[in-house]
């Protein structure tokens, strides 16, 4: 705190007023339908002045509209078992195009042409322009003004110089690392994706930078007018040693897309590590059985897998193991390749306990990106099942908890661009996820593979590769990152360099050999070098003279390469389509494992000099219009859609199952659904247990009556656990699940309930080696306090084999019992040994850990915690799995274009 204070001395100026000319907004609802409602925790502002600071020191103050809309995020929790109007209407804000009269809180004017209006209620900017580019500059300057340092905390993390602007700890480091080895881009790199953008797509792409251009201009507007005025200057600039953010430039925007992309719009590239689990099975298990195991616990097309459309549409039908060009690494010889040494290597004690607000800021984004960017969902229902007869929608992206938060609110109109909503900032020119005129949309991280894995054969050295029969050298690009202590990172002045290999394909994170011969294993992405490219399907989301109907928006959708589940609704229709660029492989090739690197089974069409291919048509992706109901939680997309490599989890049980189980029974048969239905849809299965919801029933079946007298009353506690709705939630506020005892139970009891089941029978080895992939699920044991959000388990695995075990017929796809050896009473020996041995384990041991260590119970340690890029940080919220940003949406009309 004293050295905060010290920097609020430092920044103590005279605050001076300017004034410009006006541009005209348009009145309250004016070109919008109506219907529109919203929420994006914790609030619009994300500035802390100095003098905001020394508030917060002083007295606990926060900034104005810093947290305002988090207790509508966290009241519906409380509201959601008996959710009315007044409840929704008080869980999510007016979303309407304009400010009411008599509610405009502030009129800025950056420059003529350009009006930034703020409402009183939650401050959202409002921008107005008399030209497109005024429009652009007044999203660069609004998302300068509420999200400044955040933007550029995330373009220095995009460039792999986290450790440089903000400190030199062992977790900013590791945060570039991590960059480097997914898309380590030079500056010429960068400045490629800009001067192809008029050569890929004419004037359209012309376009798309004459928008970045002036976006950026009014990014270093807001600098420059910072730089002489500190009610507009954030206040972590003094304390990283700073006195101002260097100005930006269109590259800023494409390194902050390339960090966003590939966090959220990737599937796939882990070829290797699939290929090692089919190795340890095969050792375990003998090559027939050991391949056959494989399979099951691939599920890369499981019939059973809950789909959001019921349509099939192929993909990736070639066999996991086909022959041709196949390239399994030989038993034992695979190393991975960090772009440099572990930092705590490196760390002297000292720089290993760094302190400062920003010492940790590398570790809390490394695990909210890990944690937390797969937890979007979409819930859209038809006009013929809602109460009102027009669509509806629950829909919206979660992208983790930030302060500030990492999605910013922004409201856009002019030439071309009329829309409302969340966008990334950096990258906010346009609104990604909101609503336009008459219309909404959103998105789910689809996860689908466009990344592969290509075994470049080595020759001469370890840096070079065969391609197309040339010896060619591999480029090598190092990044060198130092740094110095500061009030936010205490760490010792100290430099590194990371490096990284890259071949025609793609970055070389793994070597190894395969039939003897040394190879790289090099990762192809097909967004490589394209990330910005999905401006273009952004801008037209945002254009009413482009979206006009449930096909223009599939259209529009098609342009975005990464790969995103979109939902659509207007007051008539509803659509839903998976965008993302998706390879045509080689023909009679593996989608699954390795291929060789060669230049023989590259993708079909393959141009390694502007890194293009062919791939899907339009028809092919995954899409619908007017299906009853569509629900998206990240789940499989269609049938015959194969999951992405590094995607194990497709099987019978999956969260978007939470969903659908409300919104199936209350359209069933005669029944209508109201949005407040749909709303509650979402919220009670938010604070659900998938495994009290789906398992439970199961495994009490499998038990049957326990003979330990302990074990027989640990499993009511489970069935009335179950029967109550399985909930972590804490209704009344005191501090404690209502339910904390059978949650306690469950959380210790599913490792060793898993464990007991799989791990004899697959030898330790493919044990491991399959949670790397796919973990048991929600670890807790051992880990930091953190959020469940029951993406990814074993839920699918134990309940098929529990149906081989104790069932006549194996459930399909599953190729063997490994529970007590297919023996139903050894089986259910171990299922009764683990709850016992579960009842033995400490909270301490569970829970007792971080911010926990004083608290150790279920409902500290689940709290959503958010990763802190600002001065002033917040306390942790109550447990939801929600989107972070969330659309409630009824729209009854369309209106004329």
């Amino acid at each position: 705190m004293a050295r905060w204070s010290a920097t609020l001395a430092a920044l103590a100026a005279v605050l001076v007023l300017t004034t410009a000319a006006e541009a005209a907004p348009t009145p309250y609802g004016t070109d919008d339908a109506g219907g529109f409602r919203n929420v994006l925790p914790p609030g619009t502002n994300g500035l802390v002045t100095a003098l905001d600071l020394g508030a917060n020191l002083a007295t606990g103050a926060f900034p104005e509209h810093y947290r305002d809309q988090q207790p509508l995020y966290d009241g519906l929790i409380q509201k959601a078992p008996a959710l009315d109007r007044a409840g929704l209407e008080a869980s999510f804000k007016d979303a309407t195009f304009g400010i009411a009269e008599g509610d405009v809180a502030s009129t800025t004017v950056p420059r003529p042409g350009v009006t930034i209006l703020r409402d009183k209620g939650y401050g959202v900017p409002h921008v107005y322009g008399e030209t497109r580019a005024d429009v652009m500059f007044g999203a660069g300057y609004a998302g300068a003004q509420d999200r400044l340092f955040l933007m550029d905390v995330l373009r220095h993390t995009g460039r792999a110089q986290l450790s440089s602007f903000a400190g030199g700890s062992a977790g900013n480091r590791r945060m570039d690392r991590e960059q480097w080895e997914l898309a380590p881009y030079t500056e010429a790199d960068l400045q490629r994706q800009v001067d192809q953008a008029e050569a890929l797509y004419g004037a359209d792409g012309k376009g798309v930078i004459d928008d970045v251009t002036a976006y950026v201009a009014g990014i270093n507007a807001y600098i420059d007018e910072a730089k002489t005025d500190p009610r507009k200057m954030p206040a972590e600039y003094a304390a990283l040693g700073r006195s101002a953010p260097d100005p930006w430039k269109v590259t800023d925007v494409i390194a902050t897309a390339s960090l966003i992309g590939g966090i959220f719009g990737k599937g796939g590239g882990a070829e290797v590590r699939s290929a090692l689990v089919l190795r340890a099975l095969e050792r375990q298990l003998g090559r027939k059985a050991g391949r056959k195991a494989w399979r099951s616990f691939r599920m890369k097309d499981d019939p059973e897998a809950p789909t959001t459309v019921r349509q099939r549409f192929p993909y990736q039908r070639e066999d996991a193991l086909s022959p041709r060009g196949l390239a399994l690494p030989d038993p034992g010889s695979v190393t991975f390749t960090p772009t440099a040494p572990p930092p705590e290597a490196q760390a002297s004690a000292a720089s290993a306990r760094s302190a400062g607000r920003f010492a940790d800021l590398g570790a809390q984004l490394r695990r909210a990106i890990d944690g937390r960017p797969h937890a979007s969902n979409w819930l859209v229902v038809s006009g013929k099942e809602s109460a009102s007869g027009h669509p509806i929608g629950v829909l919206g992206p979660q992208v983790g908890y930030y302060v500030p938060q990492i999605l910013m609110e922004q409201e856009l109109h002019g030439p071309g661009i009329d829309a409302a909503g969340a966008a990334f900032p950096g990258v906010n020119l346009y609104v990604q996820l909101g609503h336009g005129r008459d219309y909404a949309w959103s998105a789910t991280s689809a996860g689908s593979d466009n990344v592969d894995t290509f075994a470049e054969v080595l020759c001469d050295d370890d840096v070079h590769y065969l391609y197309k029969g040339e010896c060619r050298a591999m480029e090598k690009l190092e990044r060198t990152n130092s740094w110095r202590p500061t009030v936010a990172d205490d760490t010792p002045a100290g430099s590194e360099t990371l490096t990284a290999y890259r071949t025609v394909h793609g970055i070389v994170y793994a070597r190894g050999t395969v039939g003897g011969k040394k190879v790289a294993f090099a990762r192809a992405r097909t967004t490589y070098f394209h990330e910005a490219d999905s401006a273009l399907g952004f801008s037209r989301l945002n254009d009413p003279g482009f979206v006009k109907d449930a096909e223009s928006f599939k259209r529009a959708a098609d342009a975005i390469n990464f790969t995103f589940n979109w939902a659509y609704l207007d007051g008539e229709d509803t659509a839903y389509y998976q965008s993302g660029w998706y390879p045509r492989r080689a023909k009679r090739t593996s989608p699954d494992l390795p291929v060789l690197g060669t230049g023989a089974y590259d993708w079909q069409g393959f141009d390694p000099a502007t890194f293009t291919s062919r791939r899907l048509g339009f028809a092919e992706h995954p899409q619908a219009v007017n299906a009853p109901y569509e629900i998206s939680w990240n789940n499989k997309q269609a049938p015959r859609w194969a999951a992405a490599d590094d995607q194990f989890g497709y099987g019978p049980l999956y969260r978007s199952q939470l969903l659908e189980r409300y919104v199936k029974a209350r359209t069933a048969g005669d029944r209508r659904i109201t949005t407040e239905e749909l709303v509650q849809s979402m919220a009670l299965p938010a604070t659900q247990d998938i495994r009290g919801v789906l398992l439970v029933p199961r495994l009490a079946k499998a038990i049957g009556t326990p003979k330990d007298e302990r074990a027989r009353a640990a499993l009511q506690t489970l069935r009335e656990w179950a029967a109550r709705g399985a909930h972590r939630r804490d209704l009344d506020g005191d501090g404690t699940y209502e339910d904390d005892a059978a949650v306690t139970l469950m959380d210790a009891w599913w490792p060793r309930l898993v464990r007991a089941m799989f791990e004899s029978r697959m030898g330790p080895e493919a044990f491991k080696a399959v949670q790397a992939l796919l973990p048991v699920g929600d670890e807790v044991e051992g880990a930091d306090p953190n959020a469940p959000a029951f993406s990814q388990g074993w839920w699918g695995y134990v309940q098929k084999d529990l149906r081989a075990t104790f069932n006549r017929k194996r459930p399909p796809g599953w190729s063997r019992r490994f529970c007590g050896g297919g023996s139903k009473a050894k089986c259910r020996a171990a299922l009764e040994g683990s709850l016992v041995q579960a009842l033995s384990v400490p909270r301490t041991q569970l829970y007792g850990r971080g911010a926990c260590e004083q608290d150790a119970d279920a409902e500290c340690f689940d709290r959503n915690r958010s990763t802190v890029a600002a001065a002033v940080g917040l306390p942790p919220m109550p447990f939801q799995n929600r989107p972070t940003f969330q659309q409630v949406v009824e729209v009854t009309r369309r209106l004329a274009r």
